[in-house]
């Protein structure tokens, strides 16, 4: 590289070495910038010289990212890491990095990369060495060519690794997040490496659409390993040999049942027994099965870090010993194929290594390797031989535990009992059996009363079906145990504690990206967030988090397509909702109103109501589209009827489906006769809404959005002087139940209010500042009818438009628990262009009195 750029320095040591460290296993990544030199000639110094400060500083961040240490530099970079999948990290974005870097000046940008672990010896030159141009510090090893065999073996952009670094990078891929799910891990099998005597298996890991993923070609330093039965002269006779001796080999021998292996299915290795006597030995020898075992192309060894995190969510000590039922349990937590037992025992004067292989689920051995040597050195040799017959035999054919290896929930409990129970539990809940999901909670609480999550499972449910005492009693059960959660749930916790606490939306949305943004992985901070997203009106936020929610490894996935159903609708993406419901009942969750909503914004109101005669008539709220699809189909009778029913029917429930379900049917009296809307009524209903309403009290934000709903519905039947009146109550009352929503409603009906005391103008300045991309649908029928009375039609009419078009979103519009839906959707058909004759609704009526 060109000498300008020489002001990148080696991360420095903590303190200076005056000779060489003891050997340390370490892992190199090597990288070499393609044709570097050509770059310089085809740019100019000046444009090259910025290009490769550019890329200086991307190296650095990357560095300081991924805990890597610089050693050298030239044309390419020597880096340690303490961990191969750190190195692997560093290596994909210093890919994607060069690629973006590239773009921007016009050329193409790539590095061949080689990956290795192994050991190396590491010192410090003097300062007189280093202030006449010697690194400061050196690495060498013979790990160091063996990467650079690697890097030099590669093509242009693409990433090789090690036999010994790819099973440990593939093994940590999970920590990368949803990109390490997607990566793409190809062996190129055995290749001679020019002074290194034994040939050597050869990994590439890459981004697909970026990694060429091509076999390497052959150079004067590095060829491929073929075998004499492979090469081309011998393999036509070897096919007819081959086809003659199957068939019989056939009726000869049949394979001996074993665990059948996909590929990188994973294992648990148990705690090594020692029976010599000798206690010495149990580290080396457990250490030694282990990274042997590691070896195979078939399995993943599930890693200590990984075993002891399991522990501690079954509320174990971490230095527990992992024996046959404790590794079994382990193993179905995590999805886990099977259990492997290594035991060294002297036996006859031999010393013998042996190793079961279990099925967890019955904890019973499906086949034992063993080896057997004389005396305690023969130990290794005879691990390297049971380990080599082993790896074989796992990629055995017998595909019977492939249904029933899926992990349960990583949630911390001491009963594998209870975890099922919570398992089905949430299996259930994707589904909407409410009923079956909350018995299963309920279990799983009885077989372990100190299962938080299992808490939190009734809490979820109960919020669903808009019981918020319930929950809350429930959550306050949960939030005892908090101390006793790993560090993940504890912040799910503190997360629903946000939600029931002062302006929740905006609150608990700070603590739910904080845990998506720490366990990408944990699908709830995602889901969580994309629902208060949703009903703060912030569409394309909420739609980013809950794609993320989407994956198929989500148990919950049912649930969030039918979230994503949701935030397309409210977004009028009403056929990309449908699809979205419709993936969602694939998975087995039953249909929802949403559905029949986005049904009925497309017009297929056959379909809807189909589908609304499967809904269930005990739940309320399905009475809400009801409603609306008949306001929609122009049946005011219908609607007035069905909201009559359910108004009689919530005043036996509880306050809040009381002024709901009164609020509505105010709605749809409005609609079709404001001027028969008495004043006296209103008020009652008003002061009824607001007369138990604190800051404490259960449903108070969705009651208050009742309440300014109600304020709003005066002002349509006309009855300016109750609103003026009404006004200073709820802005009371908003100053102490904090809500984005209910403070936006609210400013609405203040400036609507501007428009009856003859002050138009005002009032269209007002609402327009409220159109921010987060309005509620409402902001805008006040706007037009506001332009209207201050003489504006054309501008008018521009709303009229938009409200024409926004019919998802008039179904789907989620605050105040759908209470101006019935209204929305009156609003949104009147403005049609075929309904011309409508576009000035009775509201529009009553504001020019």
């Amino acid at each position: 590289m060109d000498t300008a750029v020489q002001t990148f320095e080696p991360t420095p040591e903590p303190s200076p070495r005056p000779s060489a460290s003891a050997p340390q296993l370490r892992t190199l990544l090597l990288t070499d910038l393609v044709d570097s030199t050509g770059l310089v000639e085809r740019l100019g110094d000046a444009p090259a010289s910025d290009l490769f400060r550019a890329h200086d500083h991307l190296v650095l961040k990357l560095q300081q990212q991924w805990r890597g240490r610089l050693i050298d530099r030239s044309d390419g970079m020597l880096l340690l890491f303490e961990r191969p999948i750190d190195g692997l990290a560093f290596a994909l974005d210093y890919t994607r990095g060069l690629i973006a870097l590239g773009d921007e000046h016009g050329i193409e940008l790539r590095a061949r990369i080689g990956l290795h672990v192994g050991e190396v010896l590491t010192w410090r030159n003097s300062e007189e060495a280093v202030s006449v141009g010697a690194k400061p510090v050196e690495v060498e090893g013979l790990a160091k060519p063996m990467a650079a065999r690697l890097m030099a073996t590669a093509r242009p952009g693409q990433i090789l690794l090690s036999a010994v670094a790819e099973p440990l990078a593939h093994r940590a891929a999970r920590e990368l997040g949803e990109r390490g799910q997607h990566l793409a891990w190809k062996s190129w099998g055995r290749w001679r490496f020019k002074g290194v005597p034994e040939s050597q298996y050869i990994f590439e890991v890459g981004e697909p659409g970026i990694a060429p993923l091509r076999m390497p070609s052959d150079t004067p330093k590095a060829w491929r390993d073929i075998p004499l039965w492979r090469r081309p002269a011998a393999l036509a006779a070897e096919a007819a040999l081959l086809a003659g001796l199957a068939l019989g080999a056939w009726f000869i021998a049949k394979p001996e049942p074993a665990i059948a292996f996909n590929q990188r299915d994973w294992v648990v290795v148990g705690d090594l027994r020692n029976l010599t006597g000798q206690a010495a030995l149990d580290d080396s020898l457990e250490q030694a099965f282990r990274i042997s075992l590691e070896q195979s192309r078939h399995v993943n060894v599930l890693s200590d870090l990984k075993a002891r995190d399991t522990l501690a969510r079954m509320q174990r000590p971490t230095d527990t010993k992992l024996d046959r039922a404790i590794a079994s349990e382990i193993a179905l937590r995590d999805g886990a194929r099977a259990v492997i037992l290594p035991t060294v025992a002297e036996v006859g004067g031999r010393v013998r290594v042996s190793a079961e292989v279990i099925d967890p689920r019955t904890q019973t051995t499906v086949y034992t390797e063993t080896a057997e040597g004389t005396g305690i050195a023969s130990t290794l040799d005879s691990i390297d031989a049971v380990t080599a017959s082993l790896r074989g035999k796992l990629g055995e054919a017998v595909k019977s535990i492939e249904k029933d290896s899926m992990p349960l929930p990583q949630v911390a409990t001491k009963n594998l009992d209870a975890l099922r129970a919570y398992a089905l539990g949430q299996k259930a809940y994707a589904e909407a059996k409410w009923d079956e999901a909350l018995a299963y909670f309920e279990r799983a609480l009885t077989l372990d009363p100190e299962f938080a999550l299992a808490r939190m499972g009734i809490v979820r449910i109960e919020v669903t079906r808009v019981e918020t005492a319930r929950a809350r009693a429930s959550f306050a059960q949960a939030t005892k145990l908090r101390d006793r959660l790993p560090p993940r749930d504890a912040l799910y916790l503190d997360a629903w504690s946000a939600e029931f606490g002062e302006d929740a939306p905006l609150r608990a949305s700070e603590k739910w990206k904080l845990l998506s943004g720490m366990y990408p992985d944990y699908f709830a901070g995602h889901a969580n967030y994309a629902w208060n997203q949703l009903y703060l009106g912030k569409y394309a936020e909420a739609l980013e988090a809950v794609k993320k929610a989407t994956a198929k490894q989500n148990p919950l996935q049912a649930v969030a397509l039918d979230q994503q159903g949701r935030v397309q609708l409210a977004m009028n993406n009403v056929d990309g909702a449908l699809k979205s419901f419709q993936l969602s009942v694939a998975s087995h969750r039953a249909p929802s109103r949403q559905m029949a909503a986005a049904l009925a914004a497309k017009r297929n109101f056959s379909k809807a109501a189909n589908l609304m005669s499967k809904l269930s008539q005990s739940d309320p709220i399905n009475q809400m589209e009801a409603i609306s699809i008949a306001i929609d189909q122009g049946d005011l009778d219908r609607a007035i009827r069905i909201s009559q029913q359910a108004e009689q029917d919530a005043a036996k429930r509880s306050p809040f489906w009381r002024d709901l379900f009164g609020t509505v049917a105010l709605s749809v009296r409005v609609l079709n006769a404001p001027d028969k809307v008495r004043a006296d009524e209103v008020l009652g209903a008003f002061e009824r809404t607001v007369s138990d309403l604190s800051p404490d009290s259960d449903d108070s934000v969705d009651r208050l959005y009742f309440a300014v709903t109600t304020i709003y519905l005066v002002q349509r039947a006309g009855l300016a002087d109750a609103s003026r009146k009404l006004l200073p109550k709820a802005a009371e009352l908003a100053q102490q139940i904090k809500d984005a929503r209910v403070d936006q409603l609210l400013a609405m009906v203040r400036a609507n209010q501007k428009r009856f005391d003859a002050t138009p103008d005002e009032a269209v300045a007002d609402l327009s500042r409220l159109v921010d991309g987060t309005e509620q649908f409402q902001v805008h029928v006040a706007l037009r009818d506001a332009l209207l009375a201050s003489g504006r039609p054309k501008d008018a009419l521009v709303e009229s438009q938009w409200l024409a078009r926004s019919r998802g979103l008039a179904y789907a519009e989620q605050a105040g628990a759908y209470v101006m839906q019935p209204l929305n959707v009156a609003d949104t058909t009147a403005a049609r262009p075929d309904k011309a004759g409508l576009s000035r609704t009775a509201f529009s009526l009553s504001a020019q009195r």
